[in-house]
């Protein structure tokens, strides 16, 4: 059966336990409060369908469709790094720590990971991952939100690859609010 038409099922169950809580409320306050009642039931039925189309989805597989959302996100976060000359200087100082790479790519993909599987802002399941260990969406949008900084920095001018070191660390500074918004850009619609 398809994922949705369960997350919908499921919705209306939920929505209709909360109809019945409003009843039995309503049921038990004097008329003064009925009318308050009635419109906190009028208000939560329509947030409820004005969320409904973009959270509370259950989102499997990774497919062309998200990984045109997490490139789009990636770029709108990106932007603004290609732009400003603190991305390169920030890349700069990295090139001097190597181990600040290992923990800025590290903090990026901690991000990434919570923002897909730990904060709840949708349901996301690891469905086939890859080799059984690494899941497809994390790879997905990790990748895509790399090679778009590699990319963008190269298409921009923003990065020499005459010293590899550097243009990798400028492209990691870049890469960590890409990836955060290809996180968000892939799940945020709830495909």
């Amino acid at each position: 059966m398809d994922s949705r038409a369960n997350g919908s099922r499921d919705d209306r169950s939920t929505l209709a336990d909360l109809a019945q809580q409003f009843d039995r409320l309503e049921s038990t306050v004097d008329d003064e409060a009925r009318e308050q009642v009635r419109e906190a039931r009028a208000i939560a039925m329509e947030a409820s369908q004005t969320t409904a189309s973009v959270f509370g989805n259950t989102i499997k597989g990774f497919d062309r469709a998200d990984a045109a959302e997490a490139f789009v996100g990636a770029i709108i976060f990106g932007i603004p790094m290609f732009v400003e000359s603190g991305t390169l200087e920030a890349g700069a100082f990295i090139a001097t720590h190597p181990s600040y790479l290992l923990a800025t790519i590290g903090i990026a993909i901690s991000i990434v990971i919570g923002l897909l599987y730990v904060a709840d802002i949708q349901d996301v399941r690891i469905t086939n991952p890859i080799l059984g260990v690494f899941p497809r969406r994390l790879v997905g949008v990790v990748a895509i939100s790399f090679g778009a900084s590699v990319l963008m920095m190269s298409a921009w001018g923003r990065v020499s690859w005459d010293d590899s070191w550097l243009a990798l660390c400028q492209v990691s500074v870049a890469f960590v609010p890409m990836a955060i918004g290809a996180a968000l850009g892939d799940i945020l619609p709830g495909s």
